[in-house]
């Protein structure tokens, strides 16, 4: 074999054990280009949001106290009604006619009262001359007292009678607004059966609904802020009034927030969203993308100051539209990735840059204790 074939080999030779020394030597570690971070925000105070309309404070359903057919209504939804003002009425023939028979019984019941009230007088002239008996007398008297009786009756089915006959007529008992009707002429109803919806003029309240994980947290008398739907730059202050003590079919629970001001700019069925502050423990939060999960515990990934990054177990609290809480597992000075985070490995070098992609010095940090007290 000449002297070139073997210098040939040799230097295949080194090469090769160059290449493999290269390889062994090669960082185990894949780096990535650039991955946004940010630091949890820190927050002392949890405020939710919830959507509402405007109600009166005090509200009352108005009905007939006797049964009949509509013949007449004079007002309709969204009509502003006075006390004393007729609303509805109902066909009177039949109250009528049961009037002119009460009116007849009276009648005969006074007449047979007079008839008895005469006899008496006459049998009082007789028994002292003894002219009658005494068991006459006594029979006479009772005659009496059974007319009388009988006159009292009479009167007083004569005006329950007369009043019924006035009830054929819906009279308005409050001032205010007519938010619902539920009549039309030619219906028959009964009695107490409500027709009209009416909101009494006064003070204005936002009625919310509240899932049953947070109504634990709402107490009567808690502070809150309101704003309208076509006014949202516009803020009132307002409590929590009244809480329903049972959810409603929808699984929420009734919550009635009255106003401390602005009554003017509020209008009844108007769209509404309530602000309501819940005090917390400084509590840590960051965004959604940066938490996922193996299995049931939650992690994220936290950049270390060599700029390699480690999974970090957190207990998570209440998940918002844009952030989640976290209960434990993070500092506020760590620095979390935000996205991608299902395509990182543990202890893999990034270059993290923040949300205007300036690059980001990562100090050393202290142990996870969890949120900052």
């Amino acid at each position: 074999m000449s002297n070139l074939k073997l210098t040939l080999i040799g230097l295949m030779m080194i090469c090769s054990f160059s290449l493999a020394g290269c390889q062994k030597n090669q960082p185990e570690v894949e780096e990535i280009p650039f991955v946004m971070v940010t630091q949890p925000t820190q927050s002392h105070v949890d405020q939710k949001s919830y959507a509402g309309d405007v109600q009166a404070k005090q509200q009352t359903a108005l009905a007939f106290r006797v049964g009949g057919q509509i013949t007449q209504r004079f007002v309709d939804v969204g009509d502003q009604v006075k006390i004393g003002q007729v609303l509805a009425k109902l066909d009177v023939k039949d109250a009528e006619l049961q009037l002119n028979s009460a009116k007849a019984q009276l009648e005969s019941a006074q007449s047979a009262a007079k008839v008895a009230s005469d006899e008496l007088k006459r049998f009082q002239q007789l028994l002292p001359i003894n002219a009658v008996s005494r068991s006459q007398y006594d029979s006479v008297k009772n005659q009496y007292d059974a007319a009388q009786a009988g006159l009292k009756q009479a009167q007083s089915n004569y005006h329950v009678t007369a009043n019924q006959t006035g009830y054929n007529q819906l009279i308005a008992n409050k001032n205010g607004v007519i938010t619902e009707r539920d009549i039309e002429i030619g219906q028959v109803i009964s009695a107490g059966q409500p027709v009209y919806k009416l909101a009494i003029d006064g003070d204005r309240e936002v009625v919310i609904g509240i899932p049953e994980q947070a109504v634990s947290e709402i107490k009567v008398g808690q502070n809150a802020w309101v704003t309208l739907w076509s006014k949202p730059q516009d803020k009132f202050a307002g409590y929590v009034r009244e809480i329903s003590p049972a959810a409603d079919q929808s699984r929420t629970f009734s919550v009635k927030v009255a106003l401390k001001e602005g009554q003017s700019a509020f209008q009844l069925g108007q769209s509404a969203r309530v602000f309501l502050s819940t005090d917390r423990q400084n509590t840590l939060g960051v965004p959604l993308p940066s938490v996922s999960a193996n299995g049931s515990q939650a992690y994220v990934w936290v950049v270390n100051p060599d700029q390699t990054i480690r999974k970090v177990p957190v207990t998570v609290g209440a998940y918002g539209r844009d952030t989640v809480t976290i209960l434990n597992g993070l500092n506020a000075s760590d620095w979390v990735v935000v996205g991608g985070v299902h395509l990182l490995r543990d202890k893999q070098k990034i270059h993290p840059i923040d949300r205007e992609n300036r690059a980001v010095k990562v100090q050393g940090t202290a142990s996870p204790k969890g949120a900052v007290s």
